[in-house]
């Protein structure tokens, strides 16, 4: 079977387990369904947002969807909440009647997926690096450390978001850091979601200085085995144009695309 075949059911799988029959992904997060879309609701700091609509959704229910997740999210005060957008969703202007509702793009990522069993597991760090789990708070300090300098971005939500995950569902929520010495230079996270046989690898991001030795790739290994340990069947990653080369050279397939449409209020 060829990649272009294995892109089908890898899809179809991914549709129905983490979309269409998604489940809350942290405490507190709760599943709402209506006719044509599944969301996730949650408190301030998580996730919210829409991540399934309905395949045969047409030009009127689609704006009549639309319209009604603009004002049921406003309604419950939230300061931003995101449509995530799939390649294949229909009807194919989604995107440009989600823009013309408010809502605001953000770059595309590709979306990766590979069945655990086919990846590889091996972790090799460069020397004088070594990997270790996030506990605690010291931990978490030290990942934020790290993301911010691989990102360039500010990481005090997702230091929110990741102490709440350690301390309330520690079984279903991975991090792990790349140190070398005492200074954290990587740092990733995975969501383990029962139920689904997914596993999500999120927010993998290497310092500068520390690219291109291969840490990246070690990281991806280490949530890999993690992963297999636990009887999960598939990991995917929504992947920028950095890190999707890499991830394919792992063997994860390209099965289509996402894009963040996010929604803001006006206050």
């Amino acid at each position: 079977m060829t990649r272009i075949q294995d892109r089908h059911p890898l899809l179809a799988a991914f549709d129905r387990e983490m979309r269409e029959h998604a489940r809350p992904d942290g405490p507190g997060v709760r599943v709402e369904r209506t006719a044509d879309l599944v969301r996730l609701v949650g408190g301030e700091d998580d996730w919210n947002g829409v991540v399934w609509s309905s395949p045969d959704l047409d030009a009127a229910r689609a704006d009549a969807a639309i319209a009604a997740q603009v004002a049921h999210c406003t309604a419950l005060g939230y300061g931003e909440f995101e449509w995530k957008l799939y390649g294949h969703d229909r009807p194919a202007d989604l995107g440009a009647r989600l823009l013309a509702a408010g809502f605001v793009p953000e770059d595309p990522e590709t979306l990766l997926v590979a069945p655990v069993a086919d990846l590889p597991m091996a972790v090799r760090l460069p020397e004088g690096v070594h990997l270790r789990t996030v506990c605690d708070e010291a931990d978490v300090e030290l990942m934020a450390r790290a993301h911010e300098q691989a990102f360039g971005s500010d990481w005090s939500r997702l230091r929110r978001q990741v102490l709440a995950r350690l301390e309330e569902d520690p079984d279903h929520f991975v991090c792990v850091l790349a140190v070398a010495g005492d200074e954290p230079v990587s740092s990733a996270r995975m969501e383990l979601y029962p139920g689904t046989g997914f596993a999500g690898l999120w927010g993998g991001g290497t310092v500068e200085a520390w690219r291109g030795k291969g840490i990246y790739r070690a990281l991806v290994a280490h949530r890999a085995g993690i992963a297999a340990e636990r009887g999960y069947r598939y990991l995917q990653v929504d992947a920028t144009e950095y890190s999707r080369p890499i991830l394919q050279r792992l063997g994860f397939t390209a099965v289509g695309t996402t894009t963040p449409y996010i929604y803001r209020p006006a206050s």
